[in-house]
């Protein structure tokens, strides 16, 4: 006679440990993102101070640290898919992903006042475990996190925002250069997010009206410079600035 099956609970009961497993995992990399977020947040905050501080490497190289201390949980959520299919997790940790894209590239542009690179950023992410246990002769291990496309134009999408706010306080500073600057490179960003146009994926695409309120902004702003910069005197004109972006925005909204 053939040999009894097993059991239909116990295949059950497999089943129901792998989904809990997952479940668990899910749970995990949701609590990581959730700290990405916030620490990136709290780096993008930082770098804005460089509008009105004498030492601007000082606070980059703060911002610097910050971003050290992200990169560990980064490096965390690249121990968890480990041997894991990244798609099935994606959903889990994508916004600080998008959050930490946005801070790393903020710092960037103050730097360099260029856009960083998805290479560049993926460089970054490259981790090195050490053997475990007493095992000297053993070769470490390379982890690596790569930034999904999606999520770097994500992220780039979200620090637009970022460079109009950074843009007008710079001017309440006295500073004539930056929102020029910021203005020419905006207009890049967008050229380059309109080429993709409808063919990216669907939240890039539903980005595009939000960078093009930052570059609408940013713009405005310059032509007010060019305009009448030498007849307000410099303290007022971010009082300017602000007037005219609210009131854009309400015409915005009741558009």
């Amino acid at each position: 006679s053939p040999p009894p099956s097993p059991p239909l609970h116990s295949f059950h009961l497999l089943l129901h440990q792998e989904l809990d497993t997952k479940h668990d995992k899910h749970e995990r990399l949701v609590k990581l993102s959730r700290d990405i977020t916030i620490e990136s947040k709290r780096t993008i905050f930082l770098l804005h101070r460089v509008t009105s501080v004498p030492d601007v490497e000082e606070v980059l190289t703060e911002a610097d640290l910050k971003l050290d201390g992200v990169r560990l949980n980064i490096r965390m959520i690249a121990e968890e898919l480990r041997g894991e299919d990244l798609h099935q997790f994606h959903r889990a940790f994508t916004p600080g992903i998008q959050e930490y894209v946005e801070a790393v590239s903020f710092h960037h542009f103050i730097r360099h006042r260029t856009l960083i690179s998805l290479e560049e950023i993926n460089t970054k992410l490259v981790f090195v475990k050490e053997p475990e246990g007493q095992q000297p002769m053993g070769t470490p291990q390379v982890l690596t996190f790569q930034v999904t496309p999606t999520d770097y134009l994500l992220g780039v999408a979200d620090l637009t925002g970022e460079l109009m706010r950074m843009c007008i306080s710079s001017v309440g500073n006295g500073d004539m250069d930056t929102p020029f600057q910021v203005s020419m490179f905006l207009r890049q960003i967008h050229d380059g997010f309109s080429y993709i146009g409808n063919t990216g994926p669907y939240e890039v695409s539903k980005k595009l009206h939000t960078l093009r309120q930052s570059l609408s902004k940013v713009e405005d702003a310059c032509y007010t410079l060019k305009v009448r910069g030498s007849e307000i005197p410099k303290h007022m004109l971010a009082d300017v600035f602000s007037s005219r972006t609210a009131m854009m925005d309400q015409d915005e909204g009741m558009a």
